[in-house]
């Protein structure tokens, strides 16, 4: 007997009965396959939709891995440091300041009322001509990485010169002493408003 015509006591149709067995035949009534879930595309041509590309490289060993994570981008020893001898030279600063303009970008010391913005950059990150490193896995990502890191900063560096700030750019690796002490010269108005000191040369 089908599900079409099983009827019930006193010959009422039983619609919409799935998967109820018979006392005639014993056998569950057919199901109805599910419908698929795949878009029309996929289910014409059967593609497989590729993977999403990386937005950082595979890395190459898990103490890589490890390494890598540890290396904040914000309250760096170096800076922590330089803010030391600030406060204690009487300075009063903000810290990890939004760059006018810029989304996604901040000022790791920023003194806003004499706008004089103070960056302590990272020696593998900013490419350092002393200590940079050049990895030797996924070479070309990470060569691709630094350069718009560094074009990032220069890109900064005139976007804040052009709002009239005096930016102060030092590599991580520098004393903190002599960083602090030239902080304090521009703030008194002693260090000219286009120098970055991490190559000692002005800006064309």
């Amino acid at each position: 007997m089908t599900r079409s015509t099983l009827r019930g006591p006193r010959g009422l149709r039983l619609p919409g009965l799935r998967g109820i067995r018979t006392k005639a035949t014993g056998a569950a009534a057919p199901r109805r396959e599910s419908r698929e879930t795949h878009p029309p595309q996929a289910r014409r041509h059967n593609a497989r939709v590729p993977d999403p590309i990386p937005s950082h490289p595979i890395p190459s060993s898990a103490a890589v891995s490890a390494r890598m994570s540890r290396q904040g981008s914000r309250d760096t020893a170096a800076e922590i440091a330089v803010r030391k001898l600030l406060h204690a030279a009487g300075l009063r600063y903000r810290v990890n300041v939004p760059v006018p303009g810029m989304p996604r970008r901040t000022i790791d010391i920023a003194f806003r009322p004499a706008k004089i913005a103070v960056f302590l950059d990272g020696c593998f990150w900013h490419g350092c001509p002393q200590h940079a490193t050049h990895p030797k896995s996924n070479a070309e990502w990470w060569r691709t990485k630094l350069d718009k890191n560094m074009a990032r900063d220069r890109e900064t560096t005139k976007h804040l010169e052009a709002q009239g700030w005096t930016v102060l750019r030092f590599w991580e690796h520098e004393n903190p002493e002599v960083v602090a002490r030239t902080v304090v010269e521009a703030k008194a108005g002693r260090v000219p408003p286009q120098c970055d000191h991490r190559v000692g040369l002005l800006h064309d």
